[in-house]
This record gives structure tokens, sequence and C-alpha cells, in this order.
């Protein structure tokens, strides 16, 4: 299995509790059971790739098919208050951005800060 391949399925990586043994967690939606665990988030991600390498290498032995990895489109509609649209818009026209650009800087930060707060980092 070649790294590109693997690095195609999307991951999140969540803490574990410590009635679970404490670490952090790597799952891979697109293949139900894929599991990889470690004391960091990148001790779980490797952890992680190699059992999604084994996992996949095991299909292709089986003469099954791999699963799809999932892509998102990186679009998606969203409605809000016009109030808050106006908002955005006229912060987005004082930095010189457009709309969407504003609104996925945001939505990163705000992800960012998140994730800081409570100590864990997440990715997909």
């Amino acid at each position: 299995m070649k790294k590109k391949d693997i690095d195609q399925y999307p991951f999140v990586v969540r803490p574990l509790t410590v009635d679970e043994g404490g670490g952090f967690l790597c799952e891979f939606p697109d293949v139900p059971g894929c599991l990889g665990d470690g004391e960091t988030p990148e001790d779980a991600i490797r952890d992680g790739r190699l059992a999604l390498t084994a996992a996949l290498e095991t299909l292709r032995d089986l003469g099954r098919d791999s699963p799809t990895p999932t892509k998102g489109s990186g679009q998606w509609r969203m409605r809000a208050p016009r109030s808050l649209h106006r908002r955005l818009a006229l912060r987005a026209k004082a930095e010189g951005v457009s709309l969407n650009t504003l609104a996925v800087s945001l939505l990163a930060e705000g992800l960012g800060v998140r994730g800081a707060k409570k100590g864990k980092r997440a990715r997909v």
C-alpha cells in the first residue's frame, strides 16, 4: 500500500478518557473498526495509519474492494440572520477579502481556539 493511498483516507483524533485508558484515539470513518491509539495525537495517527495499511492489505488479500475514501466538496450553503450577514459583509469589506474567505478564516480560528482550550487536537 502506497503512502499516497493511505493519505487519502480522512481520520478523526480524539482524547481518550481515563476510563478508556488515556491517550488519544485515531479513527478512520471510511474503514469501520480501523483504529490506532497512542500517548500523543501524533502517536495515535502513526498507529492508525499502520492499522489502516494492514486493513487495506487484508481486504486486498481477501479479494475484496477497499472502501473509497470520502472526499468533501469544500462547499456548503449556510443561512444566517440578516444582521449577522451584514456584520460579516462589512468586516470582509474592511479587511479586503470575500465574505467566504472571512467565514472560513473565522471558522478555522474558532476551531483552533476551541481545541487549544480543551487541550485536544482534532484532525480530519
